[in-house]
C-alpha cells in the first residue's frame, strides 16, 4: 500500500564545505564501472540524480537553472533511449513551479529537500547508512560515494518560502516539490 507524507522543506544558507568537491566525468565514469545496484539505480540516465540527465556531463551539485527549459526538449535523449527510464519532470502552471521525480536507490527516511540562500532549490539523499567514521559530513568529500544531488536554480518570482514537498513511497519512491510563484502586483498589469 502506497504511503504520502509531506517532508520538511529546510532553509540554509551557503555551506562552503558541502558539495566542495565537483565531480568530473572521468570520475562519475569510474566509479559507475565499479558501483553496485544501488548506486547505478539512484545515479542511471533518466534520475534526476543523474550527472547525464540533460543530454550532456553536467555536475548535479552545481546548481542548473532547470524552469528556463521545457522539460520535453531537455529531456527528449532520455525519453527516447531504448530504456525509456527517464523518471523526472517538471512544469509550471500559472500559479507553482512543480518538480516530479522517481528517487531509485534512496530510502525514504533520507530524502532532504532544501531551499539555500532563497536562490537554490536542493534535493539530496544518502545512498549507504554506513559512513566511514573519518567522514563527518557525507556531502563535503565526494560525496557521489554515499549519496545524490541535484541543485536547481530557482526563478526570481519564486516564492521560496511556500515551497512544499511530498513523498509518496510504494512500488516505487515519488517526490513532487511545489513551489508556489509570487502573483504579479495588480499594479504592474498593464
Amino acid at each position: 500500500m502506497a504511503s504520502y507524507k509531506q517532508l520538511e522543506v529546510q532553509f540554509e544558507e551557503p555551506n562552503p564545505k558541502k558539495w566542495c568537491v565537483p565531480l568530473k566525468e572521468d570520475v562519475f565514469v569510474a566509479f559507475m564501472n565499479k558501483g553496485n545496484f544501488i548506486t547505478h539505480k539512484a545515479l542511471c540516465e533518466g534520475s534526476l540524480f543523474s550527472p547525464l540527465l540533460f543530454g550532456k556531463f553536467f555536475d548535479p551539485s552545481d546548481a542548473f537553472p532547470l524552469w528556463e527549459f521545457d522539460s520535453d526538449v531537455l529531456l527528449s535523449n532520455a525519453r527516447s533511449s531504448n530504456n525509456n527510464q527517464c523518471t523526472v519532470d517538471w512544469a509550471q502552471t500559472e500559479t507553482d513551479y512543480v518538480l516530479k521525480a522517481e528517487i531509485p536507490g534512496v530510502g525514504k527516511g533520507v530524502i532532504r529537500v532544501t531551499i539555500e540562500d532563497e536562490k537554490v532549490l536542493e534535493v539530496s539523499g544518502q545512498l549507504r547508512l554506513k559512513i566511514e567514521a573519518r567522514v563527518k559530513d557525507w556531502r563535503a568529500g565526494n560525496w557521489w560515494e554515499h549519496g545524490c544531488v541535484r541543485r536547481i536554480e530557482l526563478p526570481e518570482n519564486a516564492d521560496w518560502k511556500k515551497t512544499e514537498a511530498f513523498l509518496s513511497t510504494g512500488d516505487h519512491t515519488l517526490l513532487e516539490v511545489k513551489i508556489p510563484k509570487i502573483p504579479p502586483n495588480i499594479s504592474d498589469v498593464p
